[in-house]
């Protein structure tokens, strides 16, 4: 009887101890994630230059990408007509 007794106490204390551990590392985990500096905000390239946008546009339909009326429509739609 007095085997079993040792081992049950054994297994409390080793349970006790691994419990308290994993209860530790848990908590050191929430604080680290606590002090974390955010993340810096993605890269956004600056807004395309209009003129630089419809010089483009220019150079499509100068080639005969685009035709007069498709020029046109996206000329405007860049000014915001």
């Amino acid at each position: 009887m007095g085997m079993r007794r040792r081992s049950r106490r054994r297994g409390m204390i080793v349970g006790a101890a691994v419990g308290h551990h994993m209860a530790m590392k848990n908590q050191e985990g929430q604080q680290a994630e606590a002090y974390e500096e955010p993340a810096p905000a993605a890269y956004a390239p600056p807004p395309a230059d209009p003129a630089d946008q419809i010089e483009h546009l220019a150079q499509l339909h100068t080639s005969g990408a685009l035709t007069d009326e498709e020029f046109a429509t996206a000329k405007a739609k860049i000014l915001g007509i």
